[in-house]
Parts: C-alpha cells; sequence; structure tokens
C-alpha cells in the first residue's frame, strides 16, 4: 500500500469512494431526498473538488493493487475548537475505506499519518466527530486514545443525527 497527497486529477476517484463508502454504511437511515441533497454537496465533483484546493484541508490517500483502497482528510484548523481548550486543534474531518475493505490495515496507516501530520504542524489536539450508533469506527478511535468531549449534530439534508465528538491530545 502506497500513501500518497490528491491532487485534482483524483477527484473523480474520491468523489466516487466517498459516496460509495458514505452510502454502505449509512444509506439506510435517510429519505432519498436529504440523502441525494447531501450527497451532492459532499460528494459530487465540485463539492470534492473545492475541498480538495481549500487550504484548510488536506488529503491523503491509500493505494494499492486493487487502486484507491481509502483516504482521509484533515481539516488544520478544527471547526470544532470551541468544544476543547485545546489550543491548537485539527480534526479528522474523513477517514474512509472502500467498501468491503474495513479491517485490513487502510484505516490505521492513514489514521496514523494523519497523527504524524498533526504533530508535524503542531497541533496539540486531533478532534473528529462519529455517529453515535457506529460502535466499530468509535472502537477504532478509542483503540488510539480518543475520547469522547462532547454530544453534537451532524446535518444530511434536514435530518439531524447525533454524533460524539471525540478528542486526542497530542502534547
Amino acid at each position: 500500500m502506497i500513501l500518497r497527497p490528491a491532487s485534482l486529477d483524483d477527484v473523480t476517484a474520491l468523489a466516487a469512494l466517498g459516496r460509495d463508502s458514505f452510502l454502505a454504511a449509512f444509506e439506510h437511515l435517510y429519505k432519498p431526498s436529504d440523502l441525494a441533497a447531501f450527497l451532492e454537496q459532499a460528494y459530487s465533483l465540485e463539492g470534492v473538488g473545492g475541498d480538495l484546493a481549500h487550504p484548510n484541508l488536506v488529503y491523503r490517500l491509500a493505494e494499492d493493487a486493487e487502486g484507491l483502497a481509502g483516504y482521509c482528510k484533515i481539516a488544520k484548523r478544527s471547526a470544532y475548537a470551541e468544544h476543547s481548550d485545546a489550543v491548537r486543534p485539527m480534526a479528522l474531518n474523513q477517514l474512509y475505506t472502500a467498501p468491503g475493505r474495513t479491517g485490513q490495515g487502510i484505516g490505521a496507516a492513514l489514521m496514523d499519518w494523519a497523527l504524524a501530520e498533526a504533530r508535524e504542524l503542531g497541533a496539540d489536539a486531533m478532534q473528529l466527530s462519529v455517529y453515535s450508533e457506529n460502535y466499530g469506527a468509535q472502537r477504532f478511535y478509542q483503540r488510539y486514545g480518543f475520547t469522547k468531549i462532547a454530544d453534537i449534530g451532524f446535518w444530511v439534508g434536514e435530518q439531524r443525527d447525533a454524533e460524539f465528538l471525540y478528542e486526542l491530545r497530542l502534547d
């Protein structure tokens, strides 16, 4: 497996993997209209291209012989900073593996990169939000030492999901 930065040439593959991964895990939770609105905002070519060009966001891709196996997206400045006394928190905004690829070490490699990158950039904490009923992801994050610091919401169309804000102190 190779980890590498994303480029504009990766927009189509990133949009497809993000959409497929989100649908595999969460499609059953939403009305079609809410889901369609969210997918257009988050995983359209325009949405992913805009994120990829945003100076606060950094993508890292995991590739292997089968192609794009996963990716993560970190924010150099966390949108959740108000929930913590950390001075320089970053955020792990997305950590996705291709459907059917969970448990193969892809997520761990991306998480290791994200935490090393946060430390390199001088962050004192890494924050992330996780769906309150995504127990597998919660266990994964807890293995890294993340702990819940707040209850927050995540909007998909007009539906608000109960999410947990997790944080790992890096100092």
